[in-house]
């Protein structure tokens, strides 16, 4: 996936205010009344989702909003601590909790925090969503699953129990978690790709996947007849192909989850 749009701002719905503020967030603190309010204003794109930190163009490249991450890096800088509460829970943070759930199904022990966005049918199992994170219609956020900061998540998707997206934050240069990057892979390479509806298997994820580590795995079920004569159950000639594009799309992943195309490690099945 090409990344020659990454930081681009020129066309970021984002007040070019927010510039002028990183450029002296040295400066800055909770009692810069104007500071905050335009970082306010910022962050309320992302929560509504008029803003997005990134998105796949056209052309298929991924274009990252650097100014939407300053952004949400300058609200820690001038917002204070505040307490709030759900229900019996109390919180004392910076980042207040998200409060706009338009056609959003959260279940009790969810948590999503203010900048972050929900498509209109996402439901919310009890998880955490963080400042960010972009979440696309009908995806459903299982039981103990992490949306980290900054993470994109597509339509129709499943993030099964336990999965963890590590969020990309810092420093503002690095690109943010892409769920579509190994399915637009696979695509340009010619392949037919679906998501797994109703959620099947996980062992791979569950028993290699480890975010907080930096180990990233991806379970992928592949058609036997691409790259198996399955009466003599012998490969075939599709299996070197098959085996090439795996790696280029494992490549292109790893390149957006460590930055270089050897880091993190995955597992395939």
């Amino acid at each position: 996936m090409p990344l020659d749009n990454l930081g681009r701002m020129s066309d970021s719905p984002i007040d070019a205010i927010i510039d002028d503020l990183w450029d002296r967030r040295d400066t800055l603190s909770a009692d810069d009344a104007d500071a905050r309010k335009s970082v306010v204003a910022a962050v309320d794109l992302l929560d509504t989702g008029q803003a997005r930190v990134a998105s796949i163009d056209p052309a298929g490249q991924i274009v990252v909003d650097e100014r939407a991450k300053r952004a949400i890096l300058l609200s820690f800088k001038v917002l204070p601590m505040a307490e709030s509460a759900a229900g019996d829970f109390q919180y004392h943070d910076r980042v207040p909790l998200k409060t706009t759930y338009n056609g959003v199904r959260v279940v009790p022990g969810a948590i999503a925090r203010w900048g972050s966005y929900l498509a209109p049918g996402v439901v919310l199992m009890p998880s955490y969503t963080n400042i960010g994170a972009y979440v696309g219609s009908g995806t459903l956020v299982d039981t103990w699953a992490t949306v980290g900061s900054c993470a994109q998540v597509g339509e129709r998707v499943h993030l099964s129990g336990g999965v963890g997206l590590g969020g990309v934050l810092e420093p503002p240069q690095a690109a943010p978690v892409i769920v579509e990057v190994l399915e637009s892979s696979l695509k340009r390479a010619g392949y037919q790709v679906r998501r797994n509806k109703p959620f099947a298997g996980g062992y791979i994820t569950e028993h290699f996947g480890a975010p907080a580590d930096g180990a990233h795995a991806v379970q992928i079920e592949i058609a036997r007849a691409l790259y198996l004569d399955e009466r003599r159950i012998v490969r075939t000639e599709g299996w070197s192909t098959l085996q090439e594009d795996l790696f280029a799309a494992a490549k292109a992943l790893a390149l957006e989850l460590g930055g270089k195309s050897e880091a993190g490690r995955l597992a395939a099945e």
